[in-house]
């Protein structure tokens, strides 16, 4: 859906709050089809947002996983390397 929204979960360290809000800003932005709200729709927009990143920490709270954290340095280069084979190095 939104290649900007990552996973979050079973990451060490945990997700921070700025993580889950941009998250939930993404979400929001793809559903509205508006970056930027109108003055008319701000309050709807940023309640939105407020409720969804509230239910995103909720949800990443509630699960549980026996598998290790994950390493975000480790991730990222996971997907440089994914990036390098589908689109090529750049010349």
């Amino acid at each position: 859906m939104c290649r900007n929204i990552r996973t979050l979960f079973n990451f060490e360290p945990p997700a921070t709050e700025v993580e889950i809000r941009d998250a939930a800003l993404q979400f929001v932005r793809k559903l509205s089809g508006f970056h930027v709200p109108s003055q008319a729709n701000a309050a709807a927009f940023e309640h939105a947002v407020q409720a969804i990143s509230a239910e995103a920490r909720s949800l990443i709270a509630s699960l549980t996983t026996t598998a290790e954290p994950r390493n975000r340095e480790i991730e990222a280069a996971k997907a440089r390397a994914r990036a390098a084979e589908r689109y090529g190095r750049p010349a």
